[in-house]
């Protein structure tokens, strides 16, 4: 079974992060055939040809099951059409800071003006050098979940 462990965090103000970047953006499309809380079904699209079907386990603390499959690209298209409320679209860069990759999300759309860093720990209690670009930590807050973020996207708050 695989497990995610994941901590989140909000960007400080201005462009700190840039200058660090060690890859362009991916821009991303993603939807969710099922928000259900005790489990998600998202479909991906990544780039021009990259997809993607993950199937997420109710979270708890900042772990969660996760489940994540290619598919193929054509397919995933199909399934974006099939997906509930709104797509999330967004741009994401990968940074490298001590041994760690975080992955920053730049949302676009119903979302523009969110900034978002995720990074996969190996265990909840895992300790990390915070990069000084790094922001409030969200992990815990439900409106920073890709899922409900396509119900109650971050223009209407």
């Amino acid at each position: 079974m695989g497990t995610e462990i994941e901590r989140k965090f909000l960007l400080k103000t201005g462009a700190a992060w840039r200058p660090v970047l060690q890859t362009p953006g991916t821009l991303i499309r993603q939807g969710y055939l099922s928000l259900a809380k005790e489990r998600t079904v998202r479909v991906r699209v990544s780039g021009e040809e990259s997809a993607c079907l993950t199937i997420k386990g109710l979270t708890i603390g900042a772990t969660r099951s996760e489940f994540e499959y290619d598919i193929p690209h054509e397919d995933a298209l199909a399934m974006l059409a099939m997906c509930e409320g709104s797509l999330i679209e967004k741009t994401r860069y990968h940074i490298v800071h001590d041994g760690l990759t975080f992955e920053i999300d730049e949302f676009h759309g119903d979302n523009e003006g969110l900034l978002v860093a995720e990074v996969e720990l190996e265990s909840e209690g895992q300790t990390f050098a915070v990069p000084e670009w790094l922001g409030s930590e969200v992990t815990n807050d439900p409106r920073y979940f890709n899922a409900n973020l396509v119900r109650h996207p971050f223009r209407e708050w």
